[in-house]
């Protein structure tokens, strides 16, 4: 392959392009297959969670300023040095999956995710990831969903996943996402902060935080549509995410999970904190009138007592922003 490079052989264009283009080759495939080898050796048994707590299981914030409701809702739960440590690595995990605006709420509004990451280094933590595995281009989606902009101006590092930098997930439990295809940065990071736009779903009857775990996943994600509920609870419960902040500024009531139509969106002006994942995607279900057990995912939470599903015994304070 490099016998014209490494001489002082006269040789012609097309035998130095022919060369170079073998010696590309061959180290694109190697460091492509050594990646590969490093996700099959290592392996994931999920995340270990901080099991940080905090000040009241769930906050409610309520205002017209988006970004004012995350900052007065997290403060409210102790304040984001409770969660983010110093030189802390926190993924921000928002809802960055289809080709609309904000005004469309089919993603997580883009102050809510800004705000979060401004309050991630204003903790100290020392880097600040944000992506998603969109369904629609993701040059399109990062763009026009307007998170990209967003974060990048609070300084997160904003990145297309590569289905190669991925592990397998591995569980203490018989599961039906046993061996799925996970990217690596989701699980070897300090700090899992999941941030999810509450809205309708065609399939779940609503996307809420643990359906938006399944953005952290490669591989066909078509086929975590069957048992849903179960695979969704595993890996909420494989990824541990420290905090959970759900994003009801605008929620798309009809039409999920693309939408498109503004008649379909609905003002709320709320944002939700809480710990619990569980907890959080019970309380949202019921700000858009839906019985949570319907939810096929908070079902099979209560059903194996994943996390609390009961409201009435949980300390959940509602603020003014």
């Amino acid at each position: 392959m490099f016998k014209y490079l490494m001489t002082n052989r006269k040789i012609t264009r097309r035998q130095f392009l022919k060369s170079l283009g073998g010696a590309l080759l061959f180290l694109t495939s190697a460091r492509f297959l050594e990646g590969l080898s490093l996700a099959k050796a290592e392996g994931f048994n999920g995340r270990q969670k901080s099991d940080i707590k905090g000040l009241h299981d769930l906050v409610v914030s309520e205002g017209e300023n988006s970004y004012l409701n995350v900052v007065e809702a997290v403060k409210a739960m102790g304040g984001m040095e409770r969660f983010v440590k110093k030189g802390d690595v926190v993924v921000v995990k928002p809802n960055m999956a289809w080709d609309r605006t904000p005004e469309q709420a089919a993603n997580t509004d883009p102050d809510v995710v800004a705000s979060v990451v401004e309050m991630c280094y204003k903790a100290g933590a020392k880097r600040v990831n944000v992506f998603d595995n969109p369904c629609n281009d993701e040059k399109r989606v990062y763009e026009s969903s307007g998170i990209s902009k967003a974060a990048k101006a609070k300084g997160a590092y904003v990145y297309f996943t590569d289905s190669w930098n991925v592990v397998e997930a591995h569980f203490p439990y018989k599961s039906k996402i046993e061996n799925w295809p996970v990217f690596r940065d989701a699980l070897t990071c300090d700090k899992f902060i999941n941030v999810p736009v509450l809205k309708d779903h065609g399939l779940t009857r609503l996307t809420l935080s643990m359906k938006n775990l399944m953005g952290v996943c490669s591989g066909n994600r078509g086929n975590i549509h069957v048992d849903i509920g179960e695979k969704l609870v595993d890996l909420t419960d494989f990824i541990k995410p420290d905090l959970t902040i759900i994003d009801a500024t605008r929620v798309l009531i009809k039409h999920g999970p693309v939408g498109g139509n503004l008649a379909d969106v609905k003002q709320m002006n709320k944002v939700i904190v809480a710990t619990d994942p569980t907890l959080a995607d019970t309380y949202a279900s019921t700000l858009v009138g839906i019985e949570p057990s319907s939810v096929p995912y908070i079902k099979e939470a209560i059903a194996r007592g994943f996390g609390n599903s009961d409201l009435s015994k949980a300390s959940i304070k509602h603020i003014k922003a």
